[in-house]
This record gives C-alpha cells, structure tokens and sequence, in this order.
C-alpha cells in the first residue's frame, strides 16, 4: 500500500510537469511560427514599399532596424530563421519566403503590387502560392518629380552657420536626449492660417531619406478614424450607429457603436493589455477571425482598455465602403505618395498597425488636421468638428499615464510646456505625428525603439516648439 501511494504521488507529481513541458514545447514551436511570419511580412513589405516610392531598402537594412529590438520571445528567434526573396520576371518582389520547421512550409508574405502591399498567408500554407486576395482597387499614385543637381561653386572662407537651437533639439533626438531608442527621421512643419506650409525642417538617419516608408504601427488607428470620417463626411455612416457586432439583434454587443470602439470603450474582453494580435499580425489569421467575436465584460462605454480589435471592429464597420472608397484614395487626394495599406490574405485591412508610410506623408495627416479637415486646396474631407470629435475625451479615459485618449488620437492636453491643444497619433517602436493646433505646427518622430527604450514626445514637443520662433 505504501509502495502504491508513493508511485499515485509521484504520477501526480510528474503529470502537470509532463504538460507544462510539453506546453513549452509548443509555445515555443508557435513562437518560431509567428516570428518566421514577422520576419517575412516586414522584409516584403519594408522592400516593396520603399522600392514603389523610388527608394531602397536592401534586406541588411532591415534586418539592422525592423528586425531588431522587437518584442520577446521573438526577438531570440527572428535573426536566426533563413530567409528568401522571391522577385517575378519583371522585378518587382513576389513573395518572401521563412523557413522555420522542418516538417512545415515556409511562412511567407506576398506582394499584391504597388499601392497594394503585402498580406502575409496562414501557417501551414504551401509556399509558392499566388497572393490569394480579391482584387483591390488602387487610386492612381502622383508620379515622383526627378530633380537635377546643381554643382555651386566653394567660396573662399565660407563657414556653415552656427546650429540653431532648433538643430540642437534634432540633435538630441538621434542621440539618448529623450530615451534610450533609436530615431530615424524628425521632421517639423509650420502652417499659415490656410493651412499651407510656410516652414519645413527634417533630418533623417543614413538609409532613411524622405521616399523611405516605415512602418506606422498604431498610428494607423488615427489612419482608421480619419477614414471614418471621410466615410461620415459622405453620409455613408454615423459614429453613434452600432458596429455591428454580435450574432443577433438581441445580442448585447450591438450596443456597442463605431463612437465606442474609436474611443477603446467598447466593453470587451481582450486577452492581454493593449491586445497584442499576435495571430493576425505575425501569424496569417484573418480581421474576422481574430477581431470581431471578443466577449462583453463591461457595459459599452463604461470602461476604457486599449485594444487592437476595436480600431479593427471600427474599420470593419465601414468596409462596405472601401469598394468605391478604399484607403489609396485618401492617401492620394493628401498627396501620400508612399503610404500603403496592408490587408490580411483575404483582402480585409488591417488599420491598427499595418500601414507603411514616410515622415512627409504623415505631416500630411496632420495638415490635414490643422486645417480642419479640408485639403491645401480648401477641399473638404471631414466633417465640421471632427476635429474637436477625435480631441474631446468624452469618454472613460485610460487609467494610468498622463496622456488622455479621444476617439482614435492621444490627447497631450495635461503636460506641462505643451499647449492644452496639442494632441497625436502614437505607434510600437517610437512612431509620432504630433499636431499643435495653437502653434499650427506638425512634429513628426520615426523611430526603430527596442521594446522597452522609450521615446519621450512630450519633452521632444516642448523643446521643438520653444525653440521655433513665436
């Protein structure tokens, strides 16, 4: 009997270490997965984005900066995981290709073409399929102006003029002045009252110039509210209207409404702290499968968690429009040349994180902001006072920090030396585009930040706008 219960002990002693064993295994087996497919969606879509704007970006670059840094576990494992970049007969990429598993097919990412951009297919997938979306319509891109160079002859005893203090702040931000990461592009611009741009300065990292698109992470969830207003502007939607969630009409979630999820407010459960969507991101999942069947465990509009699967509920909410009225057009009429909108692989957009654009086309989003919604040309895109809608915390409002949240934009409204106005789209690894309506200047900060480093914008905006002229 005694022999009989030591063996029941240590069997139930070694079961849960037998499974956790074994669920470390898997995680770790699912690690190199999203990791292969992290690697493949960033190459393909960091190449290709560059390369249709008229620029370069060679593989070691990206692997230096995208590559780098990014969150753990998949930090340890993307560096090592072989690679191959797939270009059709004319050029252009087709297709990355990242071997993790011996027994699995690649991971890969294909190329859907200019304006298109890159949808990464699900684990599993046989490598060497054609992009499986539906066909995507592509607003005619401004075709670039290629100017010529002036030699200017040297002057005898000619010295450059001294920094100003606007140079030391640029300064600063490519060193450690305002945190440990590792910036690749500022640009600051000042607007008249018509909101054309009177003023300019910017600065970029070697391998960063102005045709270099980047990654935008969540800055592309102020993309999503901007599209939506577009939408509304054109009376094809309302942000007081359900979304559209839920099974049925009496399912509680069609409370939930377009205002609630722009404002992170929408009441639902979201696995892990601002919802990281690893299986949509990195791993081929789909917007419908990953965004939009969350549970309630709040009341709508009672409690803010910021979350990726609201910004995608919100888009997904419009995306009947994008039929007649798809991203590409937006980006065209504010003259983003080298702004793409990813999809995932069945043709859906993925507008929390998935865009990649240059430090000039995002001032352009701000322009348009400081100009309330209407275009250089007096053109007007958003409604009256959708400035004032995305600014207002209406809503609950985060409960640690000291940034405020309005409906798809942070709100600087609370630090100090920065005017109340001030507010800014925010994304992963260092990504600014700050809008100063008072001062009616746009500030912009690319970066490539480890996880962790840090970015202080706050300081940054204070210290740029002290040092322009009043």
């Amino acid at each position: 009997m005694i022999r009989n219960a030591l063996a029941a002990a240590t069997l139930l002693l070694a079961s849960p270490l037998a499974a956790q064993s074994q669920q470390e295994a898997l995680n770790s087996r699912y690690d190199r997965a999203l990791a292969a497919g992290y690697k493949a969606l960033m190459l393909c879509g960091a190449i290709t984005s560059a390369e249709a704007n008229g620029a370069e970006r060679p593989p070691e670059s990206v692997m230096q900066w995208e590559l780098t840094g990014i969150q753990s576990p998949l930090d340890a494992v993307v560096a090592e995981l072989p690679f191959t970049i797939i270009r059709s007969p004319d050029g252009p990429i087709a297709r990355v290709a990242v071997t993790w598993a011996q027994d699995m097919p690649a991971r890969f990412a294909a190329y859907g073409g200019p304006g298109i951009g890159c949808a990464l297919a699900p684990i599993g997938w046989p490598d060497g399929l054609d992009d499986p979306r539906p066909p995507v319509k592509v607003t005619p891109r401004f075709e670039p102006k290629v100017l010529g160079t002036v030699e200017l002859p040297m002057i005898e005893g000619w010295k450059p003029p001294p920094p100003t203090p606007l140079d030391r702040v640029f300064e600063a931000a490519f060193g450690k002045g305002y945190g440990k990461g590792r910036t690749t592009a500022v640009l600051v611009n000042r607007y008249d009252r018509e909101g054309r741009r009177t003023e300019g300065r910017a600065r970029s990292k070697s391998g960063f110039d102005d045709k270099t698109p980047q990654r935008t992470f969540s800055v592309a969830k102020s993309i999503a509210a901007t599209l939506i207003g577009a939408a509304v502007y054109r009376g094809e939607t309302d942000v007081d209207a359900s979304a559209g969630l839920g099974l049925a009409d009496n399912d509680p979630r069609r409370a939930i409404t377009i205002d609630h999820l722009l404002r992170m407010a929408s009441g639902r459960y979201s696995d892990t702290p601002g919802n990281r969507t690893d299986p949509l991101y990195y791993g081929g999942a789909t917007v419908d499968e990953v965004a939009l069947d969350w549970p309630l465990v709040s009341p709508p509009g009672s409690t803010y968690r910021y979350a990726n699967h609201d910004t995608l509920a919100a888009v997904a909410a419009i995306k009947d429009t994008f039929a007649a009225h798809p991203p590409a057009e937006l980006f065209a009429k504010l003259g983003m040349e080298g702004t793409v909108a990813e999809t995932d692989w069945q043709g859906d957009y993925i507008l929390s994180s998935q865009v990649w654009a240059t430090a000039d086309d995002l001032a352009k989003l701000g322009q348009l902001y400081l100009n309330d919604g209407k275009l250089p040309s007096g053109t007007r895109i958003l409604p009256e006072g959708w400035v004032k809608y995305v600014t207002t915390p209406s809503g609950p409002q985060p409960p640690t920090g000291t940034f405020g949240y309005g409906a798809g934009f942070w709100l600087l409204n609370k630090e100090e030396g920065v005017p109340p106005d001030t507010f800014a789209a925010i994304g992963n690894r260092g990504q600014y585009v700050v809008i100063v309506p008072s001062r009616k200047v746009v500030i912009v900060r690319r970066g490539e930040d480890p996880a962790g480093s840090g970015f202080d914008i706050a300081a940054f905006t204070r210290d740029v706008l002290a040092a322009l002229p009043e």
